[in-house]
């Protein structure tokens, strides 16, 4: 997969910053989707929240996915872990499709690690997006 320049916005980065810092704390070395997190963060764009271009997976936005490898459509909206419910829909920041779509935009082709291979899934729409709609401090 071709590595894309991806976006966060201020607000974001801070708040998931301290969710790694803490996760840190509390784990030996921290977990692998910690570290994937904390460089996701790292290489990512920030700009501020009025800024950010409307097809980027911002924190709380609803996103409409494909799964390429089963050909199979979802619908999850981006949350942080305290608020992750997946029979609700949604999945949180800390897993590793969460921290995999964080920051990319609509048409992109995410891929990730597994047990057994690559995971891959197309972000198909971004039905919501906090920031497009006015709603900066979701």
């Amino acid at each position: 997969m071709q590595k894309r320049k991806i976006y966060i916005t201020e607000f974001d980065y801070k708040r998931l910053k301290k969710l790694t810092i803490v996760v840190n704390e509390f784990t030996y070395d921290g977990p692998d989707y910690i570290r994937d997190l904390n460089d996701e963060l790292e290489k990512a764009s920030r700009v501020k929240p009025e800024k950010i271009p409307p097809d980027i997976v911002t924190m709380n936005s609803k996103i409409r996915m494909l799964d390429l490898d089963n050909d199979e459509e979802v619908v999850f909206t981006l949350v942080f872990p305290e608020d992750a419910d997946i029979d609700s829909g949604r999945i949180s920041i800390m897993s590793p499709v969460g921290t995999a779509i964080l920051g990319y935009s609509e048409g992109d082709i995410v891929e990730w690690p597994v047990p057994g291979g690559t995971s891959r899934i197309k972000i198909e729409e971004i039905l919501y997006q906090p920031e497009k709609a006015g709603d900066y401090d979701l």
